[in-house]
Parts: C-alpha cells; sequence; structure tokens
C-alpha cells in the first residue's frame, strides 16, 4: 500500500481562516496522525484504538499526550525501547508528508525562547497542547517548530504564522522539524514544566 501524501499549504494571502481552538487542532492533530499510521501500516486499528484510550484517560487527567508515545506503549513496547520505536513512527507519519520534515538531532541543545512565549501566551499553551515546542525565534522573522509528531508541529507552525502575521503583519521564516524521544522528552519538560 502507498502512502498517502499530506501536503502543506499555509494560509495564502487574502485568505480568511476560522479560528480554531486548542481542543480542534488536538483532534484534528490525532486523526491525521491515526490515518497516517493507519496509511503506512506503521499500526493497526486495534494499537490506534488502544492509543486512543490511553491518551483520553491522560487528557482527562489535565496531561498533554502525544498520540505517537501512545501508539508505541500500546504496541507492548517497555520504557527502554520507546526511543527507536517511536522514531519509526515519526518517520512513517513523516512519510505521508510533502516535504517531509527533516529529523534534526540537536534540537534539545537549542534555548528556549522565552521572550517569544511570552509575547504569544496563547502559542505556549497551545505548543503545551501539542506538545510541539517551538524551538528557535529570531524575532519574529524566523521561527523554528519541532516535535516527535511532524503533524503536530506542522499544524503549530500554522497557528504561528497565523498569530505573527496577525499582530505584526509579517509572514515569518518557518521551520518545521521533527526531533528524537530524547530530545522531544527533554524540551517538553523544559518548556512546559511536564
Amino acid at each position: 500500500m502507498q502512502p498517502a501524501s499530506t501536503p502543506f499549504h499555509p494560509i495564502r494571502e487574502g485568505e480568511e481562516r476560522k479560528p480554531r481552538t486548542h481542543h480542534d487542532l488536538l483532534v484534528e492533530c490525532a486523526r491525521r496522525t491515526a490515518e497516517a499510521l493507519r496509511s503506512t501500516g506503521a499500526a493497526t486499528d486495534a494499537q490506534i484504538s488502544a492509543a486512543f484510550t490511553q491518551a483520553n484517560n491522560a487528557l482527562s487527567e489535565d496531561r498533554p499526550v502525544e498520540l505517537l508515545e501512545c501508539v508505541a506503549r500500546a504496541q507492548g513496547y517497555d520504557e527502554e525501547f520507546l526511543g527507536p520505536v517511536i522514531g519509526s513512527l515519526s518517520e512513517a507519519v513523516a512519510s505521508t508528508l510533502s516535504p517531509a520534515p527533516p529529523l534534526i538531532p540537536f534540537a534539545g541543545k537549542l534555548i528556549a525562547p522565552s521572550a517569544f512565549y511570552e509575547s504569544f501566551e496563547s502559542l505556549h499553551k497551545l505548543a503545551r497542547v501539542l506538545l510541539s515546542p517551538v524551538i528557535f525565534a529570531e524575532d519574529t522573522d524566523a521561527v523554528g517548530v519541532a516535535s516527535i509528531n511532524p503533524i503536530a508541529a506542522l499544524l503549530m507552525s500554522e497557528e504561528v504564522l497565523t498569530a505573527v502575521d496577525r499582530r505584526f503583519d509579517i509572514k515569518p521564516f518557518l521551520t518545521v522539524a521533527r526531533m528524537d524521544y530524547e530530545s522531544w522528552t527533554f524540551l517538553t519538560r523544559k518548556h512546559f514544566g511536564l
């Protein structure tokens, strides 16, 4: 079975987009991630269903959760094997995107963009919901977003583009990337206090 291609199309000039809530974006991320995992054969329907159950339990306790991590756990992997398994799941999801966001091995070494988060508090909250941190922000001209889940990073980048454009009438240069599991767990703790 060939993976489906899901191109990233930013908002075109003059287009209006209905505001999406954090919940809307989380649901869209989960839906698109599940479709990508299913279409690539990286996870079965039963594993995806079990992952959704785990994710919903975490969300009911107000804990942010990443579907790829839940799928890896639903596949029966122990903690010490999560990194490589999640890396494979991330690669499978990325293969459905055109272009596929690259893996940045040094993402965990980048300094948290505190000033950007302070200026855009709602984006900081959304980044926590999607577990997709802003990995760099050079003023508002160039912003980088990354996650273990490339779909979460794409959705986050769309919201960054919209928020910066709305406030400053600037369309920033956006970098969308993937990171490894260890960098991601480090950055989500550092950026979101998890």
